[in-house]
């Protein structure tokens, strides 16, 4: 039992849901956080009862009775069944009279208020489906209390219908007791019962019925129907089976609703509403009125009488049936019949019968006689009604109205309705509807019954019960579904704290309390009736007081104001209750009220706030208070005409006099105003302010001649050449406009029109500080150096002309530079080349190989060396793409025709040629011979190539082919060339040819063969140890090795291989005896010595030598002494005898204590070697089928690597991915929302959420804060996650100061932790800053994981899901034959076999087949989706089609054509068991065609995940592959021996196998992943390192030198906190799927990395779990990584510090893209600031530094401005 504020479903809600949307379309369902509920036993809860005068509940169900208090807290709990019963008997139930009997739930049929007479106390009347319907009474105070029960009923007392699915209804009515003599006074309490026909037991019981209550005196019983209480009486009881739905009393009478078939007319199902006089015990008075809900609405789902306009009415929910049956229908109506109305129309059936005959004055009939009873209308006198109002003996009945009460829908809904209740608020009627569905709807119901929903709240997911009632405040209605009773309030006025969002939710409860500034109900404000003082929320035309206009609206801050605000919606007041005028956060000012206007003084500006930095305005919020509240607010705009120019210095003026704010510029002062005059005369005027002031200003100041940008001064051109020397002064000419503005000042300028000259220096902008003239020319001066980079005379003179470029020879020495720097006559000529390097130096007698010629002087361009090249006295043709200026020729070597030698030679122009140092020369290369001369068709053979001067050209130009395949070159000398083969298509003989340049050459008489590739089946032994060095053999083969069959090769050597053997050739001896070996490992040797100790073979020793042989190799290991009482010496018995009896009792029970324990731990570690040997074993026995398993899935995944680099890695962008590890299992995460909030109140919260992130940037504030949240008893550990993630968010753009607030907080953790156990610290998540932490990790991480983790992980992942989709898997059970996970193994055996399918695939208009691999016992659903993994497989999971989306469609031949789905009416149904469908069951053949369709049937059962044992659809449990909660039907003689066997056995080796080979597949995958995150190839990422010794630091500063305790701290913030995370929650990087299936197998990876990364050591035995035991060998190898990853060798801080500063600016940059939404982190970080408010202001005020700093007062500002709070500002 569980009483929560909230649903389950709901606890996972972002805590925005707090408040609600402040607009509620109409489509629009929320999730009410304020809702209470209890999940309770009894399902489905039938009735619910609330006690008006103390507020109990009293909910009945199935077997289960329930007391609760208004808070919803159980108070009694009574079970009232199951019971032996059954409809056919009557009880008592004796079981041998009554065969059918079984134990029968009982289902709460009735439960009623019975109140108490004087002094006797009420009661609870509560009537079950038990015994033909019999009813208790119980205490209401405690209903565990029984008052009245009978243990022997009799057939007058069944009460209530005794089938489920038939309704009772009853009201309890109280009369006065006539008939008993009672006299004046005297009470008798009934109770009127209405109930349906049952075909099971007695079946004389009336549809409604009159029940004795009090007084009860023998013989009579309580709940009897005795004859003088009168009855419906009925002639046909399964023909009128009403179906009830309510029971009312009202003004004198009893109604009871329900629904039936009508008998009389078109016989369809209608509903009625009937009525007896309370004081009619004969019914004489009985009549009924059908009721029409027009719409077609005719059966009756629930009814409340309610106050409609000031008037009782009743209101009741109608659904449309289906056809001609009382089925209801999804379709529903909520209809308003007034009782008067309905009074009326009984009346008027009443009078027309008793005095018309049934027939109105039309002559139509009006009234007739139901039930099909003796009795007719009459025509008695026409005061008959007023005599006998409730009837007599002589007045027909029981009476049926023939015309229908007619009413219109107030409101229709495609969900069925199933209650309605209502409540009356300031005079408007409200009706809130449950339907099927679990919602709660609100429908104001206006005065012509018309209705409008303005809201909806999801209370559960089931039917909401008719029982709706409101609490005794009228605030809740508690809600009644099938396992829930929910406490849900009328409205949420207190959670609006603006008017805007007050208005916006249009909850006729609430409105907007102007002058008190809060959204409350219209009785809670206190002027709520003078006008515009409360503004109702419902209204369509009211509005929020709103700033209509300002103004001025815009002014400049240096000049005070008088401002007028035009106000709507002021409310009234008096003229001693002034409002005030607030500017931003300055003292307020008054304000003077002119009807609709307000005016106040702006502030001075010595008041004003600064600037903000890069802005030339402000704008400030304008609140109009009344007291401590603010009525509406407005903006103004401060402009300072100054900045305006500051923020542009490149144009002032332009900027100024084109500026939206009112400023003017003054060209002789330099000088933006909003004055209308300069101190200088001159002025230039905006545009926008020149019209209003020329008339009064232009007589006084010098104007320009025409007003803006165009009469601003401006240089624009430059006339002169753009080229300007270096060192050279030189006169730059440019030309401008307006510049005779200056003249005034300064006439000797030189100014001449629009020209002026500059002298100095000028670059792409010319400034002149005491004329203020900036501009920017277009082309900008180039300023050049001539020297530079002309390093000779060619390079010199290859400079454009316009340069001025020359080589002038002068001293020191020789040199480029302009032409009228020269001093001496520049050079027309330049010197000779000269060769430095010549490259190649060797060439083919063919040529063809390019020459690499490096020097000075080659010339000026390309055109000058054409022709001029020769080597070894052969032209040499240049290329124009190798030729750089003077420095380099490259040229085609020419043939020669024969060996030549000679110098190269370079010619330009007439100058000498340049002569190299180096000679080239022609040669001819010659191929003798090859080695080996065959090789296998995979390639990879090494062959050498033996010949002479191969050395020709570079090796760059030496190519090998064998026929058309190249051979890939790796060594090359002057007699031979190694390279290694590549692949061939066929085998056969091919030629060899080597290539220098172009010239050919080849092998003559040789040619290389290519084989098939060998096939190895044996390898005996693996491995061998030899004492030397390790040599790895390679795959290749030594020549001579190889044979038809076997392969024998050298045996390589090792060191330190303790693998090295098989256990079978290791021997050991133990003196002159074998000790025979059980287990061997990496470190570990066991062998079993022999019982008795053996002889030594050592003439000097008399204890045996224990000696290890591994081949040539022996190990002797020492002496060995056995425990044994032959080894020691006899002791003699006079010796014996004096110790003494008692002496030997202790002596004896000691040995036997020792004994025991030395028995006990040799047994450990016997069983700890033995498991080891175990394991291997199976390994050993497994390992062909890992061989092939590994082979098939590195064959499927070769086409997935190759994908995986590229596009093919589905890796999430870092948004998603910050999204998913911040706020894992969100469903709706801050980072995808957007700020919520009414555009009157946008600007003003988000000006205070900027301050608020302003704060968070103090790091003394955010510190206390935390601190502070962290002490509050509220303050669970998922708030504490979620705050750091949204400070997280908030701070992303400041990774830096978030790293050093981390750094601060967790020094405070250590601190904590050094002085309680510091080996705990960071073993969990259960601060603020620990989950910091995680998503520090988690960002600084996110590069490693996109460059490095990423795709092994994905390639881990692929691999799993590969394997467990190639076995069976259990959908229902999630169970798989391919698992690493012994809890998710299938174990039994399933019968299966892989099938083909072609999968017709549509690619734009062409259909193309696409073979997928499937097993014929997948469920269907399992073959979508493995059908959609092969279509999609480049795509990520998001952007594929749903597997429930898609039908499966079977196609065979033109037109057969079969949609397959895992459940229809095909399926196999046993007893309670139905078997999902699979192609075994449909019969599908291997290769059938089938196709993906889009879904056809929406109904179709699809299981795409494990679901929970004992689920149910139907009554039938569902099931696949094997049944989920029976065991396999195994003989019952066989189980006893197999459960023995079991406990017998350390390892099920049937299971392990499945496991091992499972392991052994993906080992390879799992090896990646590990070395990925843990190598030490690459560095570690830099924040991990700065982490690491910031742990090493605080160990150092606390005196912790215990090595283990770093390592756990290392480990838990790393490898436990981030790695492991991401090894099980794949999903939380990549865009895939990771079922429940895949999910196992992660466990079982992580548990083995968390297992790495302990420091203990990891031991396994025969209680070792067996997902341990599968990876006992190699975590100690990854125990290794671990710890050299943790060991690297410590780097300066300040380094880090440098490191982590550049990282954290390409974090940011990198992930700016993502747009973390700050402004939402910071609403929901003030939440808590809200919810802790009090505490955290006190927390900064006992600060003495948050005193200075004046945090408080800073933080209420931001509460002033987010919510309008009112602080003590």
């Amino acid at each position: 039992m569980l009483a929560s504020s909230a649903p389950p479903s709901l606890l996972f809600l972002p805590l925005l849901l707090l408040l609600p949307p402040p607009s509620l379309p109409a489509d629009v369902v929320t999730s009410d956080p304020s809702v209470r509920w209890v999940e309770i036993e009894g399902a489905p809860l039938a009735h619910l009862l609330l006690d008006w005068d103390s507020g109990v509940l009293y909910v009945g169900g199935v077997d289960h009775l329930y007391q609760l208090t208004s808070d919803l807290e159980v108070v009694s709990h009574v079970r009232t069944g199951p019971h032996l019963d059954s409809p056919d008997c009557l009880p008592p139930i004796v079981a041998q009279d009554c065969p059918s009997a079984t134990q029968t739930h009982n289902h709460n049929k009735l439960l009623l208020l019975e109140a108490g007479q004087g002094a006797e106390s009420g009661s609870l009347i509560i009537c079950g489906s038990l015994y033909q319907g019999i009813c208790d009474k119980r205490s209401l105070s405690n209903i565990s209390q029984l008052i009245y029960q009978t243990s022997n009923p009799v057939d007058t007392q069944y009460v209530a219908a005794n089938d489920p699915r038939v309704s009772t209804v009853a009201v309890v009515i109280t009369t006065e007791n006539k008939q008993e003599g009672g006299g004046a006074g005297g009470i008798l309490r009934l109770m009127l019962v209405g109930r349906g026909y049952t075909s099971k037991g007695p079946g004389d019981i009336p549809p409604i019925t009159t029940r004795r209550l009090y007084p009860v005196v023998p013989p009579r019983r309580a709940f009897s129907q005795e004859e003088e209480l009168g009855k419906l009486v009925v002639g046909s009881y399964s023909e009128y089976n009403n179906h009830f739905v309510k029971a009312i009393t009202h003004d004198k009478h009893a109604y009871f609703l329900f629904s039936r078939r009508d008998m009389w007319h078109k016989k369809e199902y209608r509903t009625y509403a009937s009525r007896l006089c309370v004081s009619d015990r004969s019914f004489y008075s009985y009549v009924e009125v059908p009721l029409l809900c027009r719409g077609g609405y005719n059966l009756a789902q629930g009814a409340w009488l309610g106050n409609h306009s000031g008037e009782p009415a009743l209101f009741v929910v109608m659904a449309a049936g289906q056809a001609s049956t009382p089925v209801a229908t999804s379709r529903s109506a909520l209809c308003v019949y007034k009782m008067a109305d309905l009074d009326a129309m009984l009346r008027r059936a009443q009078e027309v019968c008793y005095t018309e005959g049934g027939r109105g004055s039309s002559g139509q009939e009006e009234a007739y006689i139901e039930y099909a009873v003796s009795s007719k209308c009459l025509k008695l006198p026409k005061v008959s009604l007023t005599d006998y109002p409730c009837g007599g003996e002589h007045t027909p009945n029981p009476i049926a109205s023939a015309v229908p009460l007619p009413a219109t829908p107030t409101y229709t809904s495609d969900t069925q309705l199933t209650a309605v209740t209502t409540a009356t608020e300031a005079g408007h009627t409200i009706a809130f509807l449950g339907d099927r569905t679990g919602k709660l709807h609100k429908v104001l119901v206006r005065s012509d019954s018309s209705g409008d929903r303005y809201g909806s709240v999801s209370v559960d997911a089931t039917a909401i019960s008719a029982d709706l009632l409101l609490d005794q405040e009228q605030e809740h209605v508690y809600v009644l579904t099938s396992s829930r009773l929910s406490k849900v309030p009328v409205s949420s006025c207190e959670r609006q704290t603006d008017c805007q969002s007050c208005l916006t939710i249009r909850d006729p409860y609430c409105g907007w309390c102007v002058l008190e500034g809060r959204c409350s109900r219209k009785h809670e404000c206190q002027r709520h009736t003078e006008p515009n003082h409360w503004l109702w929320s419902f209204e369509p035309t009211n509005q929020c007081v709103t700033v209509q206009s300002l103004q001025p609206a815009n002014q400049s801050r240096d000049e005070p104001t008088q401002v007028t605000l035009s106000v709507v919606q002021l409310p009234t007041l008096t003229e001693a209750e002034p409002l005030s005028c607030v500017f931003d956060r300055l003292p307020p000012q008054p304000a003077i009220i002119t009807g609709s206007s307000i005016t106040c003084q702006s502030p001075q500006p010595e008041l004003l706030p600064p600037m903000p930095a890069g802005s030339d305005h402000m704008i400030l919020s304008v609140a109009l208070k009344f007291k401590h509240v603010t009525i509406t607010t407005g903006n103004m705009t401060f402009y300072d005409c100054g900045a305006v120019s500051r923020l542009n210095q490149s144009s002032q003026c332009l900027s100024c006099v084109d500026s939206v704010w009112r400023c003017n510029w003054c060209p002789l002062d330099q000088l933006c105003t909003h004055n209308h005059s300069c101190p200088n005369q001159h002025i230039i005027f905006n545009q926008r302010v020149r019209t209003a002031v020329c008339p009064s200003v232009c007589p006084s100041v010098h104007l320009s001649d025409s007003p803006g940008p165009a009469s601003c001064p401006l240089v624009y051109a430059l006339q002169s050449s753009a080229l300007v020397p270096m060192g050279l002064s030189t006169t730059v000419v440019l030309q401008g406009r307006n510049l005779d503005v200056y003249t005034v000042r300064n006439a000797s300028f030189g100014l001449k029109s629009v020209h002026f000259h500059c002298v100095s220096l000028c670059f792409a902008c010319v400034m002149s500080d005491f004329i203020g003239l900036y501009s920017c020319l277009s082309p900008p001066v180039q300023l050049y150096d001539c020297s530079a980079g002309q390093s000779d005379c060619s390079q010199c003179r290859a400079v454009p002309e316009e340069y001025g470029c020359v080589w002038c020879p002068g001293s020191p020495a020789p040199s480029c530079v302009y032409n009228q720097s020269c001093s001496s006559a520049p050079a027309d000529t330049c010197p000779p080349p000269q060769i430095t390097q010549v490259l190649p130096v060797s060439g083919p007698l063919e040529g063809g190989v390019l020459v690499t010629i490096t020097g000075s002087n080659l010339g000026m361009r390309y055109q000058d060396v054409v022709g001029g090249v020769t080597v070894a006295g052969v032209q040499c043709e240049p290329q124009p793409e190798g030729y750089q200026i003077s420095t380099r020729v490259v040229c085609e070597l020419q043939p020669s025709g024969k060996q030549r030698k000679g110098p190269v030679l370079v010619s330009v122009g007439n100058s000498l040629p340049g002569r190299s140092t180096q000679d080239f020369t022609y040669q001819d290369p010659q191929l003798l011979d090859l080695v080996p001369d065959k090789g296998p068709v995979s390639g990879g053979t090494r062959l050498t190539i033996r010949g002479r001067q191969l050395l020709t050209g570079q090796t760059t130009d030496l190519r090998a082919f064998l026929g058309r395949q190249p051979c890939y070159m790796s060594e090359v000398n002057d007699t031979q060339l190694v390279c290694q083969t590549g692949s061939s298509n066929h085998t056969g003989d091919v030629m060899i040819r080597v290539f220098f340049g172009k010239a050919e050459r080849i092998v003559p008489d040789v040619a290389f063969r290519y084989l098939d590739d060998p096939v190895i089946t044996d390898a005996t032994p693996s491995e061998i140890k030899y004492p030397g060095t390790v040599q790895v053999p390679e795959t290749v083969v030594p020549v001579g090795c190889i044979t038809s069959v076997t392969v024998s090769c050298g045996v390589p050597q090792g060191q330190d291989l303790t693998r090295a053997m098989t256990r079978q050739e290791v021997r050991a001896r133990l003196g002159d005896q074998e000790c025979e070996v059980k287990t061997l490992d990496n470190t570990h040797l066991y062998c079993e010595p022999p019982e008795t100790q053996p002889m030594s073979e050592d003439d000097g020793n008399e204890l045996p030598a224990l000696k290890v042989l591994m081949g040539n190799l022996e190990v002797d290991l020492g002496l060995v002494q056995y425990d044994s009482d032959s080894l020691l010496s006899p002791v003699p018995l006079a010796a014996q005898i004096g110790l003494g009896a008692g002496a030997a009792v202790i002596i004896l029970s000691v040995l036997v204590i020792i004994l025991m324990y030395r028995r006990k731990s040799k047994q450990a570690l016997r069983d700890y070697k033995k498991v080891l040997l175990q394991l291997e074993t199976l390994e050993i026995n497994v390992g062909d089928q890992c061989r092939k398993e590994f082979t098939d899935l590195m064959t499927e995944m070769m086409d997935l690597s190759s994908d995986v680099g590229g596009p093919g890695l589905p890796l999430l962008d870092y948004r998603t991915y910050a999204e998913r590890v911040f706020f894992p299992g969100q469903q709706v995460a801050p980072l995808s929302r957007q700020l919520d909030l009414p555009d009157s109140r946008r600007q003003t919260v988000e000006q205070g959420l900027q301050q608020l992130n302003n704060l968070l940037n103090n790091r003394l504030f955010l510190t206390r804060f935390i601190h502070t949240l962290e002490a509050q008893q509220g303050f669970s550990q998922r708030d504490r996650g979620y705050v750091a993630s949204l400070l997280t968010m908030a701070l992303h753009d400041k990774l830096e100061y978030f790293t050093e607030v981390m750094k601060t907080l967790l020094q405070d953790l250590v601190q904590q932790y050094v002085a309680k156990n510091p080996k705990l610290m960071l073993r969990r998540t259960e601060t603020v800053v620990e989950k910091m932490l995680t998503n520090w990790m988690s960002i600084c991480l996110y590069s490693f994981l996109k460059d490095v983790a990423g795709e092994p992980l994905y390639m881990l992942y692929r691999a799993i899901k590969y394997q467990v989709d190639k076995g069976p898997v259990d959908v229902v059970t999630g169970k798989a034959k391919r698992t690493l996970n012994d809890s998710h193994l299938l174990r039994e055996d399933i019968d299966y076999s892989s099938m083909t399918l072609t999968v017709l695939v549509k690619n734009g208009v062409e259909v193309q087949p696409c073979p997928v691999k499937v097993l014929d016992t997948d469920t269907i659903t399992q073959v979508k989706d493995k059908i959609l993994d092969q279509v999609y497989r480049g795509a990520p999971f998001s952007q594929r089609p749903s597997a429930d989306s898609l039908d499966l469609e079977w196609r065979s031949g033109q037109a057969g054509h079969l949609t397959l789905s895992d459940d229809d009416v095909t399926a196999v149904v046993q007893g309670r068991w139905k078997r999902l469908n699979t192609l075994q069951h449909y019969k599908v053949p291997d290769g059938a065609t089938v196709a993906l369709i889009p879904l056809i049937d929406g109904n179709v059962v699809a299981i795409e995940t494990p679901m929970l044992e004992g689920e149910e659809e139907e009554g039938l449990r569902l099931w696949h592959l094997v049944k989920s909660s029976e065991d396999p039907e195994i003989p019952k003689h066989r189980k006893s021996s197999m459960r023995e066997r079991e406990r017998a056995k350390a390892i099920p080796e049937i299971y392990l196998t499945r496991l091992l080979s499972m392991k052994g597949t993906l080992q390879k995958f799992v090896d990646d992943v590990f070395v990925a995150i843990l190598s030490t190839k690459r560095p570690p990422p830099i924040a991990v390192r700065f982490f690491f010794d910031f742990l090493d630091d605080m160990a150092e500063k606390h005196g912790i030198d215990d090595p283990e305790t770093v390592h756990i701290w290392k480990t838990n913030s790393l490898p436990l906190r981030f790695w492991v995370n991401i090894l099980k929650n794949p999903q939380f990087v990549l865009d895939v799927q990771v079922t429940d299936s895949i999910d196992a197998v992660l466990s079982v990876i992580a548990q083995t990395f968390i297992d790495s990364c302990t420091t203990s050591e990891h031991k396994v035995g025969r209680d070792s779990p067996v997902n341990k035991l599968l990876y006992a060998r190699e975590i100690p190898r990854y125990k290794q990584l671990v710890e050299r990853i943790q060991s690297n060798r410590k780097l300066n801080l300040h380094v880090h510090i440098i490191c982590l500063s550049v990282f954290f600016c390409f974090c940011f940059l990198q992930s700016f893209a993502s747009e973390m939404n700050s402004l939402v982190a910071l609403h929901e970080l003030y939440k808590y600031i809200n919810k802790y408010y009090d505490q955290i202001i006190m927390s900064l005020e006992e600060d003495s530094s948050g005193q200075k700093m004046q945090l408080a007062y800073r933080l209420q500002q931001v509460a002033a401005l987010v919510e309008n709070k009112v602080t003590d500002l």
